[in-house]
């Protein structure tokens, strides 16, 4: 996954009502309460790109990952219904901090696999498919802008099956996949956003002036 958080440039954040939820997300999150702030700048650009209305939505998300917003993709349809916790259309600052949090360097392995699972399994059926699998790969190809030959792909998508289904019943559930993740490390390269751990350090401009130390 592209890193949001470069593209934009920080500004000083007043504190403003509904600073304590700053406080609860950074408890609930490997994010400093500094960091946080950091977030809510960035959030705010995001979240006004299109419509201003303090929520990212889809074209706005689209349009952070893709200069070109017009470029369809299913990864960022998926990462986007991840983020979009109580799947109403729109992402909300708390869901925001909590979606990305997993993408810290701090965050638990077992959190990034998790969300990596949840990313692959399209259909929501508790397990990962061939066609689901296949499906992810072609979008994950076409989101590198690489193409691949569909003999290629196929033989991609059949070896990942023979050595992630140990249970041989044509499907790879989440204890599977976490296993076979383990097994293969470099799948979760994009699932840590070194920049994340760096935000206040990323943008000078930022003033620290929380009134609750880090």
């Amino acid at each position: 996954m592209r890193s949001l958080a470069g593209c934009f440039c920080m500004k000083q954040v007043r504190h403003k009502p509904g600073y304590e939820e700053r406080i609860i997300l950074a408890s609930e999150t490997p994010f400093t309460v500094n960091e946080i702030e950091a977030l809510y700048d960035m959030f705010k650009k995001l979240s006004s790109t299109i419509i201003d209305d303090g929520l990212i939505h889809k074209e706005e998300f689209q349009l952070a990952l893709f200069k070109n917003s017009s470029k369809q993709s299913l990864f960022v349809d998926r990462v986007f219904d991840l983020f979009d916790v109580k799947h109403n259309g729109v992402i909300e600052f708390g869901d925001f901090v909590r979606s990305l949090s997993v993408f810290h360097p701090n965050a638990p392995e077992a959190e990034k696999i998790a969300f990596l699972f949840r990313l692959y399994d399209l259909r929501q059926t508790g397990y990962i498919g061939h066609e689901e699998l296949k499906e992810m790969v072609l979008a994950l190809l076409s989101e590198s802008d690489l193409s691949l030959s569909y003999d290629v792909v196929e033989s991609i998508v059949e070896k990942t099956m023979m050595d992630a289904d140990s249970k041989e019943d044509g499907k790879i559930d989440e204890e599977e996949w976490g296993e076979f993740v383990t097994k293969n490390p470099s799948i979760m390269k994009n699932m840590t956003l070194p920049c994340l751990k760096e935000l206040t350090l990323t943008f000078p401009s930022f003033i620290l002036n929380t009134e609750v130390p880090d």
